[in-house]
């Protein structure tokens, strides 16, 4: 299962920002572990290590989230942190990505 973010300073259209606070610099200096050691430690690729310590990860992979918690012997809320918008992106103020893949709506003009 892959959940798709965008890093947290990533501004959308309406000014929205995401805010999906990534720790794990923090919690490598507690440790006093390297990106490397975490990388040796998980198998994942060190730049895919070097995104989550920056918080650049365009997406957050559960396998990768598993890896690094079990490495690390934390809990996913150590790692991720969720900080709520202050403009809701859902309900009647939801915001719709356009996908590159998706037709756009054709607009007709009427005659004068």
């Amino acid at each position: 299962m892959i959940f798709k973010i965008m890093p947290r300073d990533k501004i959308f259209e309406k000014g929205q920002k995401i805010m999906v606070k990534i720790h794990l610099s923090r919690l490598l200096g507690e440790k006093r572990w390297t990106q490397k050691d975490l990388s040796e430690a998980t198998g994942i690729r060190p730049s895919t290590i070097n995104e989550w310590y920056h918080e650049l990860v365009p997406r957050l992979n559960v396998d990768h989230i598993d890896k690094i918690c079990e490495a690390l012997d934390c809990q996913i809320t150590d790692l991720l942190e969720y900080i709520p918008n202050e403009m809701k992106t859902t309900g009647k103020n939801l915001i719709l990505e356009e996908h590159g893949n998706r037709k756009q709506k054709k607009t007709t003009k009427t005659k004068p």
